[in-house]
């Protein structure tokens, strides 16, 4: 007698219903695109060049000296004592280093051990977009409910009716990513004051993802949205010596706030990594005491020479440039040079141009044509590197 095959009583995919809507995370696809073609790689941001030989060496130490197991879960004391100290020192906020602070693998995951060790199921969470793509993928995980205000090219200037218009008897979060990825932009003091007073006027929890909070151009001014008044009580703010350093894969990121919503990332973090490793801990908690102020003025001046120089570069080219005023990225509108969208444009600038860069309509979600026209470019890389895209840029102007 001849078996027959059972049919499949699920989807073919693996992937829990959750996730399965965001697919593969486009820096990965790109990166990927990238290096099939051989082209260079402006599109995930990471830096083409080491950070200071000093941290190097001060991770070789705690390795060669047997700081290898785990550490303290919410941090080692001497890490999470350093980013009091430098809170305080920039910033002049103070946090109590052993109740008001915890130290993750990385700030992606410090975003997620937040929001899920935060929300409950069909709370909602607003969020900003263009937007950093973890932020759905993990408000999605924890079983919550996104609501968008959508920030739009080329100011992406806050709407203060459209924000309070996303507020309802279920929103739990607002998540404040400031200087912004993808747009380069720096949320103004005023704009932060329409945040903290819909906050407060709601009791809602802001988590902040400040990665960048040290890399602003120009005359403008990173305001931590816990300095202002009555924000600290109610904001979790997240940070990261990754984009600071330029050890993005060493993944050493924390947050900071009142004990009860630190509590809360930690409970989840416990399940999700319990600790983040050690030795690199140790080096980064001497990267914040030692790499300061004289490292910080030289570390900007250089980003805004690149910036500068690739902002130059892509006009000549023809594109529609917002200048960012933080962060390393560019974003650019490409219609005076390409005709389909972006997915369509940045394959196109890989396979016939050798540059890669970021479609950003994966950005959004309530407003995808918002990123249809545009591209994002990073320019953490060396000059000789951007140097090397701006000649292959130049030749696709109108």
């Amino acid at each position: 007698m001849t078996s027959r095959r059972k049919k499949p009583t699920r989807d073919a995919s693996a992937i829990c219903s959750k996730l399965r809507p965001f697919g593969t995370s486009i820096f990965a696809e790109m990166t990927q695109l990238a290096n099939e073609h051989g082209a260079i790689n402006l599109s995930q941001g990471f830096p083409d060049f080491e950070g200071p030989r000093e941290i190097v060496e001060a991770a070789i130490r705690a390795l060669r000296s047997g700081e290898n197991q785990y550490a303290r879960s919410r941090g080692r004391l001497d890490l999470v004592q350093a980013i009091a100290w430098a809170r305080q020192r920039h910033f002049g906020l103070e946090y109590d280093p052993q109740s008001e602070i915890v130290v993750f693998s990385g700030a992606t995951e410090g975003i997620a051990s937040s929001l899920l060790g935060l929300l409950d199921a069909q709370d909602e969470v607003i969020l900003f977009e263009p937007f950093y793509d973890s932020y759905p993928a993990v408000v999605a995980l924890a079983g919550a409910v996104p609501r968008y205000v959508t920030l739009r090219f080329p100011d992406f200037a806050l709407d203060e009716q459209e924000l309070r218009a996303r507020v309802t008897k279920r929103t739990r979060v607002i998540l404040l990513n400031s200087p912004m990825n993808p747009t380069g932009k720096v949320f103004t003091r005023t704009e932060l004051e329409i945040i903290a007073a819909v906050c407060r006027e709601h009791d809602l929890i802001a988590l902040t993802d400040e990665v960048y909070e040290h890399l602003v151009f120009d005359d403008a001014e990173h305001v931590p949205l816990a300095s202002l008044p009555g924000m600290r009580e109610r904001t979790l703010s997240l940070s990261s010596t990754g984009k600071t350093y330029s050890f993005t894969g060493w993944k050493i990121g924390w947050a900071t706030g009142p004990r009860h919503l630190v509590d809360a990332a930690q409970a989840a973090h416990q399940f999700v990594t319990y600790a983040t490793a050690a030795p690199l801990q140790a080096a980064m908690a001497v990267a914040l005491r030692e790499h300061a102020e004289e490292y910080l003025r030289a570390f900007r001046a250089e980003y805004q020479a690149r910036r500068d120089f690739l902002v130059a570069a892509l006009a000549r080219a023809g594109f529609t440039v917002t200048v960012p005023r933080g962060t390393y990225f560019v974003l650019a509108g490409f219609e005076r040079v390409f005709a389909g969208d972006d997915r369509a444009f940045a394959r196109w600038l890989v396979t016939e141009h050798g540059v890669a860069a970021i479609p950003p309509s994966s950005f959004y979600a309530a407003a995808p044509e918002e990123g249809r026209r545009l591209a994002r470019f990073a320019f953490c890389k060396k000059m000789e590197t951007l140097e090397r895209a701006a000649e292959r840029l130049e030749r696709i102007k109108p």
